[in-house]
């Protein structure tokens, strides 16, 4: 070593490895093939458990406090992966099949366990991923330079128009709720018509008129079948879909996103209203409502944070709630994140409270919902920026950012459309006659769009007991016992849209 050089620091050399991940992740790298860093540099960032190998050659950033086994960094990378790969690959030469391509363009980013592909260069193979997932390459046909979209993760898409024509029939009755909401999204049948009648599509175009009309949109649909007919075409409508619509979807073009989260609630309000007990009504005593809801934020405030990771004893929530919360005098309240959460969480108590008043008086709760959940939130996390942990403009309202959920397929919507799914989510409750229906799927549908970076599970359970005294149901706490039971059966709604075991764990708890 040369006289007077000082050798890096060992944080040094890890600060060096991650500014050039920090690099390639700012290209969209979120994959990365060990050719993209020298040995050097990928060995350090694995030893220290910044990066993962998925598969021999391949790479994903992970967390270094992620645990053994945890799947989340793989979900959150899982899209940008399949596409680098599969670039890497093929080239420009792949496209995802005709079925994933309508799930993709009607918002529904769930990973699915296994992603179809096609390639002229396909070898009929399964590649394994992690955690039970896979890619599936086939020769069959796939999306010309004029059929296909690229999104923004860089998979590459037949367009809907083309992605409609190639699935087949069973995929509509299989897929209902993605299918009707693709479909919603049509202003009309222009470019779908030239299409068909370009291939000769007659049998697909029965279909797809019998589908439009299932939807409500017999323009569409008699405009198909009238433009194949004219031209000689012998054309049988046939309604693709296992059952009728019940939902008049929108006339005037709509995001998919919303169209789909209208399809979901529809779809899965009468599994609610089998699993869960009739509404008991609005007490006669409303005072001893809101006393025993007084009694329970103890045992609500543990649990509830305990859910969501913070490790808060009921000492502090005692202290926090007999206002012998001392910042001054003690270093764990005035610095401890589980305190500043403990804290926020009392100071929300009380404003849900006041608004249990409300709905219990007869106020209607989807709109009392609607203006109280921003409050919620930023008295969740006042004492955060007074601590000097977030900043004020966290406080602001709706994410601005990618958010993940841990170990969920899930992949909540982009930042871009909560601000058009929010009004829909409270438009649902406003409408919904059902309490239970409103507890139940406005608990679900809100953490399945997470409009927040953080905090999302805790005004979750915020509004199910709000619009659970809208029906006179008692305050519900999900104990921490039970987290994974509660969490699995989230997951069941969000990625496979099966609403049954949250109705019924929900239940479950209500009749304890």
């Amino acid at each position: 070593m040369e006289k007077g050089k000082r050798m890096a620091t060992i944080s040094e050399r890890l600060a060096s490895s991650l500014t050039i991940l920090k690099d390639l992740q700012e290209v969209e790298k979120i994959a990365v093939k060990s050719s993209e860093l020298s040995r050097t540099h990928r060995e350090r960032l694995v030893r220290s458990g910044f990066l993962k190998e998925v598969m021999r050659g391949w790479y994903i950033p992970t967390r270094p406090d992620e645990p053994v086994g945890e799947s989340t960094s793989w979900y959150t990378s899982f899209w940008y992966f399949c596409a680098a790969y599969l670039e890497e690959r093929f080239g420009k030469e792949w496209s995802l099949s005709p079925e994933q391509s309508v799930i993709i363009h009607a918002g529904n980013l769930t990973v699915p366990r296994q992603l179809l592909v096609r390639a002229p260069g396909a070898r009929n193979q399964t590649t394994q991923l992690p955690f039970d997932t896979s890619i599936f390459e086939t020769r069959a046909k796939m999306a010309d330079a004029e059929e296909e979209v690229v999104d923004a993760h860089g998979l590459r898409l037949f367009s809907l128009e083309s992605a409609l024509i190639y699935s087949p029939e069973v995929f509509f009755r299989n897929n209902p709720v993605d299918v009707r909401a693709a479909l919603a999204t049509f202003r009309d049948g222009t470019e779908l018509l030239r299409k068909l009648l370009d291939g000769g599509h007659s049998v697909v175009a029965g279909r797809l008129a019998g589908a439009f009309r299932n939807i409500g949109r017999d323009a569409i649909a008699a405009d198909i079948l009238a433009g194949m007919r004219s031209v000689g075409y012998t054309v049988t409508e046939q309604d693709p879909f296992a059952a009728p619509s019940t939902l008049l979807l929108p006339s005037r073009q709509v995001l998919p996103q919303v169209n789909r989260l209208h399809l979901m609630w529809l779809s899965m309000r009468e599994t609610v209203l089998e699993e869960f007990p009739e509404e008991p009504g609005i007490p006669a005593d409303r005072e001893g409502y809101l006393q025993r809801v007084a009694d329970l934020f103890v045992n609500d405030a543990y649990n509830s944070l305990s859910i969501e990771g913070y490790w808060v004893s009921a000492d502090l929530i005692e202290r926090i709630k007999a206002e012998n919360w001392q910042p001054e005098a003690r270093d764990s309240d005035r610095q401890h994140r589980d305190a500043m959460a403990a804290r926020g969480y009392w100071l929300a108590f009380q404003s849900v409270k006041k608004e249990l008043q409300a709905v219990l008086e007869g106020a209607e709760p989807g709109k009392v919902a609607e203006s109280a959940h921003r409050t919620w939130y930023r008295e969740l996390f006042a004492p955060s920026v007074e601590a000097g942990i977030i900043r004020a403009s966290d406080l602001a309202g709706y994410r601005n950012q990618p958010v993940y959920i841990r170990q969920s397929k899930h992949v909540p919507p982009g930042s871009e459309l909560v601000r058009d799914l929010m009004p829909a989510y409270f438009e649902l409750l406003s409408t919904e006659k059902s309490a239970a229906v409103r507890a139940v799927l406005g608990h679900f549908v809100f953490v399945y769009i997470h409009p927040y970076v953080d905090g999302n599970g805790r005004i979750a359970r915020f509004l199910m007991n709000l619009l659970m005294a809208s029906g006179g149901y008692p305050w519900m706490i999900v104990p921490m016992s039970r987290r994974e039971e509660y969490m699995a059966a989230l997951e069941s709604a969000s990625a496979d849209q099966q609403i049954r075991p949250f109705a019924r764990f929900l239940a479950s708890i209500l009749e304890s």
